[in-house]
């Protein structure tokens, strides 16, 4: 078998099938343990004071009748007198009791003086206090391609700021075996990384800090830190010599646990009317706090030859943002490909045919997104059911079709793994890594089995410990890629050191042996076999131990995937509703480990997409700056009977698989958005310029007769 290879197809015993969830029966029963449910003996509870203004300065704090109640037994100032606070609810103190309720009664003793400052909360005003236009960046000749076109679209376009809304709010429990050994239960997508971050903070070795996470309720990207919570924890746990759990109460997790960056954009498009799009210019705009927000990448997608785009970052005191999911592309998505739908309408082109027409302008990946365009035109029934905008019936129920594009790249990241073969016929594997709740476990156990010739039940896996094999954070979608290369690169070491004993044995040479179906046989007479558990008792006293690494790019992984949807909505004229009937996924993301997960991961980031996209808004008390639907009655998420029909199709075979493993969290996120708006604008005829489509804003859309 060459070096750093996947298995040819006809070799594959467990990759590529669906297998159940090997963490499933586990979460099921309810016996996952999350940090929520960590509750070591002599724990306290710690609760932050948060400040109540979005711009403020601390002229004075009084801690001294929360130090004297009962029960109290660390109060920790955060940020002192003279701090400028830049957002509300910003951490200004710390409380650790005996119980949640006596620590909250703590904090409300706490007396703070504040010199409330002005602050400035609209991220879609370009032209605000502080705003930061960039560079123009021209391509080509945009004006002269404006100029030869037949029709110039121009269309406003946007998609509020929106919080991470993780099911498990972030936090911390800790403790100190020593003045100079800390362990951490945290709520994290980088079990390997943040023990700097905590060490650093602390001021004691790296070495010293262990961080477990055997269970995670959702991160999205925003998890990669220990964040100041965390080293409240850990403080606190250290001042009073006693364990302390630190959770975020959902109004915290929702102001400040991070949020998606806001972007809008003017655009136009020039186009021939045979459909050739001629030029692209646009001038985009948003928000992500006070650090303001980067460019999303505009033209998205498609490589126009002649474009221009320029960017205004705008600071707000709204909070901090965060990585949300394949950054900047979900906003990117929907600024560009509701442009082009409305291009392809201004001339009167069905826009599958507008996009077939330009798909070589989407580079290197355009077979794949003109096979996907067919495919997925097929699913939902496209060229039987498109009918151009204003003419989808005379009733108030209007019906419509979108679709969109999106890529993303996904390599994996750095992994070790250990890989022990014990004389007892077990096999474990120890990573460093997390499970987000995507089925890394299941994963690296099919890779495992699939190289043994076993089943993914008989491998033990171990993750979730900072003490284990260093892993990468699970961010951009480089988990699988991460875990998946360097289990499988630990077991043809495993392999490679296996196969000599039981060759001796078996009489054949060891590159004549295969694993399969629990046993190992000579390839050219599989009569001479031994079981797998007579193989591994010719170990003796003796395990094989082997550390495993992702050999990097260019071994087992790629990047770059490319995916299509489509939508299929009806809108309701007279109360503006907007109902899914069906979405249709078609996603690439190289060789599948495991097709249930990778089925999983498409149906989530689809009705991610389906919240985002009717549902999800943040609303802004002007007054005070602080966020007013900061818990789950007023904050909307998508339901059950939101949904609609969805439906995915995993580009698999020849052309595909021989690329490695490429990421796909983060990919089938980003076009929900664009490929509902630009259905609901077939359906009634006109634009609705922003996320998300509530039955208000569709209505104010179709009172105006179109985008304004």
């Amino acid at each position: 078998m060459p070096e750093y290879s996947w298995p040819p197809a006809d070799e594959r015993w467990r990759i590529g099938r669906s297998t159940r969830r090997v963490d499933g029966p586990v979460k099921s029963a309810g016996a996952a343990e999350y940090t929520y449910d960590v509750n070591l003996y002599g724990l306290l509870h710690a609760k932050m004071l948060t400040c109540p203004h979005a711009h403020a300065r601390i002229v004075s704090i009084d801690t001294s009748a929360a130090e004297q109640m009962d029960g109290v037994r660390v109060v920790h100032v955060i940020q002192g007198a003279g701090t400028e606070i830049q957002w509300a609810s910003d951490e200004i103190a710390s409380v650790a009791a005996e119980t949640e309720e006596i620590a909250r009664e703590a904090l409300a003793a706490i007396k703070v003086q504040y010199e409330v400052l002005s602050h400035f909360l609209d991220g879609d005003d370009r032209n605000a206090p502080g705003a930061q236009p960039a560079q123009a960046e021209t391509v080509g000749d945009p004006d002269a391609g404006l100029s030869s076109a037949d029709k110039v679209s121009q269309g406003h376009y946007g998609l509020p700021l929106i919080s991470h809304c993780c099911m498990e709010a972030h936090g911390t429990v800790a403790y100190w075996e020593d003045d100079q050994h800390l362990v951490v239960y945290e709520s994290t997508q980088g079990v390997s990384v943040i023990p700097g971050q905590f060490a650093e903070a602390l001021e004691i070795p790296a070495a010293n800090v262990r961080v477990l996470c055997q269970h995670m309720g959702g991160g999205f990207g925003s998890k990669f830190s220990a964040d100041r919570w965390g080293i409240e924890c850990a403080r606190l746990a250290k001042m009073a010599k006693r364990p302390v759990k630190l959770m975020l109460d959902r109004n915290a997790e929702m102001q400040v646990a991070g949020g998606r960056p806001s972007a809008y954009a003017d655009v136009k498009v020039g186009a021939k009317s045979s459909g050739e799009i001629t030029a692209w210019t646009s001038e985009s705009w948003g928000t992500g706090g006070p650090s303001g927000a980067g460019s999303p990448p505009l033209p998205y997608v498609f490589e126009i030859p002649d474009r221009r785009h320029q960017h205004t970052s705008v600071p707000t005191n709204t909070g901090p943002s965060r990585a949300w999911r394949a950054p900047n592309h979900p906003q990117a998505c929907l600024i560009t490909m509701a442009a082009l739908e409305d291009a392809a309408a201004a001339i009167s082109m069905d826009p599958l045919d507008f996009f077939l027409k330009n798909i070589k302008m989407t580079g290197k990946l355009s077979d794949t997104y003109a096979e996907e365009l067919k495919l997925g035109a097929d699913l939902i029934g496209w060229k039987q059911r498109w009918k151009p905008r204003g003419q989808n019936g005379d009733g108030t129920i209007k019906r419509g079709l979108g679709l969109s594009l999106h890529t993303w790249g996904g390599r994996g990241h750095a992994s070790n793994c250990e890989l022990v073969i014990n004389p007892d016929s077990s096999v474990e594997v120890r990573l460093g890594s997390q499970d987000l709740g995507t089925g890394t476990r299941t994963v690296i156990a099919t890779v495992v089995a699939d190289a043994f010739g076993l089943d993914v039940k008989d491998i033990t896996v171990r993750i979730g410990d900072s003490r284990f094999p260093q892993s990468g954070a699970s961010g951009g979608s480089t988990t699988v890629g991460g875990v998946g290369s360097s289990s499988r690169r630990a077991s043809e070491l495993a392999l490679e050191a296996f196969r000599p004993k039981i060759a001796e044995e078996l009489q054949a040479k060891p590159e004549d042996l295969e694993f399969i179906n629990h046993r190992v046989q000579v390839q050219t007479d599989p009569s001479r076999y031994l079981s797998w558990k007579e193989a591994t008792g010719l170990l003796g006293a003796t395990p094989i131990s082997v550390l495993g690494r992702n050999p990097g790019p260019g071994h087992l992984i790629d990047s770059g995937v490319g995916g299509i949807q489509m939508a299929d909505v009806s809108v309701d004229t007279e109360t503006g509703r907007v109902r899914i009937n069906k979405i249709v996924a078609v996603q690439d993301c190289g060789l599948i480990i495991d097709m249930l997960t990778a089925r999983s991961q498409v149906f989530g980031a689809m009705i991610m997409g389906v919240t985002y996209a009717l549902m999800e808004e943040r609303y802004m008390d002007p007054i005070t700056g602080r966020l007013l639907n900061d818990d789950m009655e007023f904050y909307k998420l998508a339901g059950i009977g939101d949904i609609g029909d969805l439906v995915v199709h995993m580009m698999t075979g020849p052309g595909y698989d021989e690329r490695g493993v490429i990421g796909l969290g983060e990919p089938p996120v980003i076009s929900p958005g664009a490929a509902i708006s630009n259905a609901v604008a077939n359906a009634t005829g006109v634009r609705v310029p922003y996320l998300p489509l509530t039955p208000a804003r569709v209505l104010e859309t179709l009172e105006k007769g179109g985008a304004a």
